[in-house]
């Protein structure tokens, strides 16, 4: 992880003198409501926390599932799991899809002129009805017992995620319905063998979203980058306890 890990970043930092605009993605969101001092440690000052490992079983997955769909989308034709759910619902065409999937190259954007900041998200899906209306799509996996679902606690960012994209899509002028839809793959555990494959069980769960949050956060966003105060850690945040902890050790002041 060292070899590539920049503990001390010197570009991508927000520069409140300047005016070029600031990309923000869609997680570095999801790291401001989690903790703004690790959100201004990183995009102000340039220290990211440490990237975590990739999960390769759910890229995979999430390839398949776009494969998958992308088969139905050129045909104009309605997946199988869509007629299960009666879900009067189609996979959106669009010239634009591969750009908005792309997270390297920013995904979906807004530009807020208010706060000169360029708000970023890489889509998995959106399907469409009859009369123009888009649905939002989020591909998950995972391996657990039972039904999976939206109720944990942790599973909040989903709902941050689903909503944001809502929010990307109605500030580019798409007509776009509440409800979202996360299609969600549980691998299943249970077989006697494994015999070279892992069987999934795939369910879709409608999510109704509200994005009236998403404008307010972004000033505050620009707000706290504005500051030349690193803003308090979070009493959440595991990042900022370790390193509470490491300068107790180190005869620090904390």
């Amino acid at each position: 992880m060292s070899k590539f890990y920049n503990a001390k970043r010197k570009r991508n930092l927000y520069d409140p003198n300047s005016d070029i605009p600031f990309k923000i993605s869609r997680s570095k969101i999801d790291l401001f409501l989690n903790c703004p001092r690790c959100f201004y440690l990183d995009r102000r000052l340039g220290v990211a926390q440490p990237p975590g490992y990739p999960f390769s079983l759910n890229s995979a997955v999430d390839k398949l599932l776009k494969k998958e769909f992308d088969m139905h989308r050129a045909k104009a034709t309605a997946h199988p799991l869509m007629k299960k759910y009666k879900l009067d619902l189609v996979p959106f065409p669009h010239e634009k899809l591969d750009e908005w999937r792309d997270a390297l190259g920013g995904g979906m954007q807004y530009h807020d002129k208010d706060t000169n900041l360029i708000i970023t998200g890489a889509i998995d899906d959106v399907w469409h009805d009859s009369k123009g209306e888009v649905s939002i799509v989020d591909y998950k996996a995972t391996s657990k017992d039972g039904e999976v679902s939206l109720d944990a606690d942790w599973q909040i960012g989903y709902k941050w995620q689903m909503e944001m994209y809502q929010w990307l899509f109605r500030k580019n002028n798409f007509k776009v319905s509440d409800t979202g839809y996360f299609v969600y793959a549980n691998g299943d555990a249970d077989k006697e063998a494994f015999d070279g494959k892992l069987e999934f069980d795939i369910k879709i769960i409608p999510y109704k979203g509200k994005d009236d949050w998403v404008s307010g956060v972004i000033n505050k966003i620009h707000t706290c980058l504005s500051s030349k105060e690193i803003p308090k850690s979070s009493p959440e945040c595991d990042y900022c306890a370790y390193r509470a902890a490491t300068r107790e050790f180190e005869g620090e002041v904390v």
